[in-house]
């Protein structure tokens, strides 16, 4: 192997998996986005300030129980995505009484609300979903301007499903994965190309060092030998 053709090789194969981790770290980074919670609606799950870090879904995708980033102008949210629960989707009847809230008729467990209260003082609902639509609640309900206060404004308060934009991640990996792959690919390809312009200065180096053969010289004349008469 001639000299500099292994950090050559090596330039080859690290700059294109360089490129390929950037492009791959900006694919996910479009695809889990980044937001900071805007107020006290969601505690004690999020609380203002803190970084989410959200997944772009389908409408079909949605699901009870899923924290959201939902586009709500009707709200008066006319900046912004608001944070909520989703609580009821469509066909299902939502309901509180003083003390619970209840889908389809079953006690909704709830080990997220602030201090235990599932009401928060809100006022009282009884709603049909209707299909397309979601009733959402923030986790603190004393402190959650949500489906409970828009029930004159939409059907029972309700936000249409195309409304919600992304979901909060179950999992940060996504994003982690977006921030590793866009640094690392980066180091990767700054590495590979400076052992691929290593690997060339190498060579060339290499090259001017070797001196081209001498041409054979002719052999010396030599003297006649002496002619002698007889």
């Amino acid at each position: 192997m001639g000299p500099g053709r292994g950090l050559r090789i090596a330039g080859w194969v690290l700059v294109p998996l360089g490129a390929v981790l950037i492009v791959g770290g900006l694919w996910l980074r479009s695809a889990y986005p980044g937001h900071t919670v805007p107020s006290d609606s969601m505690r004690p799950t999020y609380a203002p300030g803190d970084r989410l870090f959200a997944e772009r879904i389908e409408p079909s995708e949605v699901r009870r129980g899923d924290v959201v980033l939902v586009s709500v102008p009707e709200w008066g949210i006319t900046e912004g995505l608001a944070v909520k629960r989703v609580i009821g989707v469509g066909g299902d009847r939502v309901t509180a009484d003083e003390r619970r809230v209840y889908v389809n008729g079953e006690p909704l467990a709830e080990p997220y609300v602030a201090h235990g209260d599932p009401i928060g003082g809100g006022p009282a609902f009884d709603v049909e979903v209707p299909k397309g639509r979601v009733f959402l609640l923030g986790d603190n309900r004393g402190n959650s301007l949500d489906s409970r206060f828009h029930q004159d404004t939409s059907p029972g308060g309700t936000v249409a499903v195309a409304a919600v934009r992304e979901r909060v991640a179950d999992s940060p990996l996504g994003a982690l994965g977006a921030l590793a792959g866009a640094f690392g690919g980066g180091v990767v390809l700054v590495v590979g190309a400076g052992l691929g312009i290593g690997g060339w200065l190498a060579g060339r180096a290499a090259r001017r060092r070797v001196a081209p053969a001498a041409p054979p010289y002719p052999a010396p004349p030599y003297p006649a030998p002496p002619h002698t008469h007889r």
